[in-house]
């Protein structure tokens, strides 16, 4: 595989989904200019329902690891950084601020908690994939996964009564927030790479009219 735009190398060509890590820490500088990249993807309405938890310390891991089947455990806790992509279901209440030339539009999602629902996964999943490269950008590598079990994770980090201790701000509220995937973020150990999997071309997937 060739390019002859670099970014498009580094981004999509020469990257790789990573399961085992170098011994490398992420900054916090490197995880707050992630997020200061992705945040201006585009969302509906700009609403931004994506909501992150970036977990570090060897004592948030052992909260995450009940809901971890054996397969995803040890890339899982060994990566320097697992963050939880999430959504809220309450993000439409700050549209007043992030969409301001239509102040309708946060009536419009009160009176249709469905449209909440689909706009909150649909959106947050964008997010979740302008994260990712983001940090390739930034010269991490990723290791996204969905094989994890939801709800035993959103009543742990996002139920009634869950304590945020080590959090830099005030938690998100109880049962506003739901888990979408987790990523994880790293310096990957490239000798521990799979032969990589083939895509489909051009024919098998798109089509012009």
């Amino acid at each position: 595989m060739a390019s002859s735009n670099p970014c498009i190398e580094k981004i999509f060509l020469n990257a790789r989904t990573h399961s085992a890590w170098i011994d490398k820490p992420v900054t916090d500088e490197t995880l707050r200019e992630l997020y200061d990249a992705l945040r201006w993807g585009p969302t509906s309405a700009n609403a931004s329902p994506a909501r992150f938890v970036f977990i570090r310390s060897a004592k948030a891991k052992e909260r995450l690891r009940p809901s971890l089947p054996p397969g995803n455990l040890e890339k899982t806790m060994k990566a320097p950084v697992t963050v939880i992509v999430a959504y809220d279901l309450q993000f439409h209440q700050k549209l007043p601020k992030l969409f301001p030339h239509n102040p309708t539009m946060r009536d419009l999602f009160v009176a249709n908690p469905a449209l909440v629902e689909v706009t909150a996964r649909r959106n947050s999943s964008l997010q979740g994939a302008y994260l990712m490269l983001a940090a390739r950008a930034l010269g991490l590598d990723c290791g996204p996964m969905s094989g994890f079990d939801n709800a035993k994770l959103d009543e742990e980090f996002f139920g009634a009564g869950k304590d945020c201790e080590g959090c830099e701000q005030e938690f998100f509220p109880a049962g506003h927030v739901k888990s979408n995937f987790l990523c994880n973020l790293g310096y990957g150990d490239p000798s521990k790479l799979l032969p990589r999997g083939p895509r489909l071309e051009f024919n098998e997937a798109c089509t012009m009219m």
